[in-house]
């Protein structure tokens, strides 16, 4: 077994020893290394991760970024996302699994990415993004803001298991579910 049969075996185990997801720190930007070790495991990893969590709604993709998406990544861009419910915004996983807990000194780093509108945003709606995030089944709810709007954020939850996010910035909302494992 060659080394990518490796990495897509041992990124199957990991992922089904934890089943849920959770987050800490580490470098805000990854290397090309860790670009690489992220596409990789994401694409063994995406349709365990969907299964796995199965009532959590929102799937994490692997491949390109959509057009609107993809600026500042260069040639084609391939890394672990997930979509909006409506579509307006995309969460880049730079960490894929999401960590409660991440000991390797690494950390969640979410670009979010807000898809340019064909409306006006509401001037008057402040333009941070507020995330209200619920956890699947209990009465858990934590709220995180990135200051500016959409764009590069750390965002790390209390515990393991699949969050709910309400999305809200400049007048726009959307939603979507992300895991966080052990």
């Amino acid at each position: 077994m060659g080394a990518w049969g490796r990495l897509m075996l041992a990124s199957s185990v990991v992922l089904l020893a934890g089943c849920t997801t959770t987050t800490s720190g580490g470098s805000a930007v990854p290397t090309s290394a860790e670009a690489t070790t992220a596409s990789a495991v994401t694409t063994a990893s995406a349709t365990t991760t969907a299964s796995a969590a199965a009532g959590c709604g929102s799937r994490v993709e692997t491949g390109s970024l959509p057009d609107w998406a993809d600026a500042g990544f260069h040639g084609d861009a391939r890394m672990p996302h997930v979509f909006g419910a409506t579509g307006d915004i995309v969460a880049v996983l730079f960490a894929h699994p999401l960590r409660q807990d991440r000991k390797d000194g690494s950390n969640n780093k979410i670009l979010w990415v807000a898809r340019a509108s064909t409306t006006s945003p509401d001037p008057t709606a402040p333009a941070t993004l507020v995330i209200t995030a619920t956890l699947d089944g209990t009465d858990t709810r934590v709220t995180r803001e990135v200051a500016g709007g959409p764009g590069p954020s750390i965002i790390d939850m209390p515990q393991a298991g699949c969050w709910h996010l309400d999305l809200r910035w400049s007048g726009h909302t959307d939603t979507m579910d992300l895991v966080y494992a052990p």
